[in-house]
Order: structure tokens, then C-alpha cells, then sequence
């Protein structure tokens, strides 16, 4: 299929994604944007996970001060080189993630950082709410198991679907970044600070 320039344009300023890379995802799906989208992130995290082994010794550590001056969060943001650290892109990627930490507030980066004690507490008060709410003992650790799930996705900033676009997870906008710069990214620690809290 031949594709014309300006919809690969139009796909590269929407992805990021090289010309070529973008002019073989439009001819393999016929031309249609929504599919050349999907195949070009299908391909850029399969990328992505080739690199995430890579260090990661670069990078900048961002503010985000909200409107008002209530709300603030300071984020550690790594990559490879220096080259991509100071890119205007990686400039507005980084904040991208550091307002969204203050529109979700999350409390912790990942999964194995929450404190068992916490684990601990959170099963307990599912466990109770099911007994409470008539559940049979045999379903009750799959509804807490189910609301663990939740509440992990609640909490860890890597399982939150972003904010400016609920059908991506922070983990994959970082997948998708990896993919789009060509070098490992990782957040190494992040803080929000709100006035009263």
C-alpha cells in the first residue's frame, strides 16, 4: 500500500515514532491510524522491554508545583545519557508524570513496596466486608484477592492508569517513552507535598 507523507506526518507527531517506523505501520494496516497506533506501541514495547536491563546513571530530577501553591511533587526520573535528560521532550514527559502524581496521588512506586503491615490490614477489612456483606467462604478470598488488585492499582504509582489517559498505565507511558527515546527510563523516588497533609 503506498501512504502518503503527511499522514505519516500525522502518525509521527501522534507517536513520536521514526518516519520509517511510522510509514511501515500505516502500509501493514492499511492505512488506518487507530490500528498503525496500536501496531507502532505493540512494536515500541516489545523494544522497550529489550532495553529496561540497561542503566540508567542520566536523567533529572523535576518540580511540579500546582496552580495555588498547595500542592507540590519532586520526582527522580532516570535514563541513559545526558543527551536525552536535557531534550525538551524528555523535559515534558517527565512532567507529565509528576502532575499526574499530584492529580493521583499515589503512595508508593510499586507493588513490593508496599509494607506488609499495610497488606496485612487492607486483606483484613476486605475479608471482614465480604463475611459482613454475606459471602460464601468459598468465593471470599477471590472478592479480597480482587480488591487487593484494586487497591494496589489505587496506591503504586506504576499500576495507576494516567491521568490524561485512563487506558494507559504509568508502566506503560514509560514503556511507551523507553520505545519513543530509545533508552531506558526508569523513576528512581518521588514526593507530594500538600499543605495540611
Amino acid at each position: 500500500m503506498d501512504v502518503d507523507a503527511k499522514t505519516v506526518k500525522t502518525l509521527r507527531d501522534k507517536t513520536g515514532a521514526g518516519m520509517m517506523d511510522c510509514k511501515k505501520a500505516l502500509a501493514e494496516t492499511g492505512g488506518d491510524m487507530e490500528k498503525a497506533i496500536i501496531y507502532l506501541r505493540e512494536k515500541g514495547i516489545a523494544s522497550a522491554s529489550k532495553k529496561s536491563g540497561r542503566a540508567t546513571r542520566e536523567g533529572r530530577i523535576v518540580f511540579y508545583m500546582h496552580p495555588g501553591d498547595k500542592l507540590g511533587v519532586m520526582l527522580e526520573v532516570n535514563c541513559e545519557t545526558d543527551f536525552v535528560a536535557r531534550g525538551e521532550k524528555f523535559i515534558e514527559f517527565t512532567r507529565d508524570i509528576a502532575m499526574h502524581i499530584a492529580a493521583a496521588a499515589p503512595r508508593y512506586l510499586t507493588k513490593d513496596e508496599i509494607p506488609a503491615d499495610v497488606l496485612a490490614q487492607e486483606r483484613s477489612i476486605y475479608r471482614t466486608q465480604a463475611l459482613n456483606d454475606g459471602k460464601p467462604e468459598n468465593i471470599v478470598d477471590k472478592i479480597v484477592e480482587g480488591r487487593m488488585s484494586k487497591f494496589a492499582a489505587e496506591v503504586c504509582l506504576l499500576e495507576q492508569p494516567f491521568v490524561k489517559d485512563d487506558k494507559v498505565k504509568i508502566s506503560d507511558f514509560i514503556k511507551n517513552g523507553i520505545a519513543t527515546f530509545g533508552e531506558n527510563i526508569s523513576i528512581a523516588r518521588f514526593a507530594r507535598f500538600k499543605i495540611g497533609e
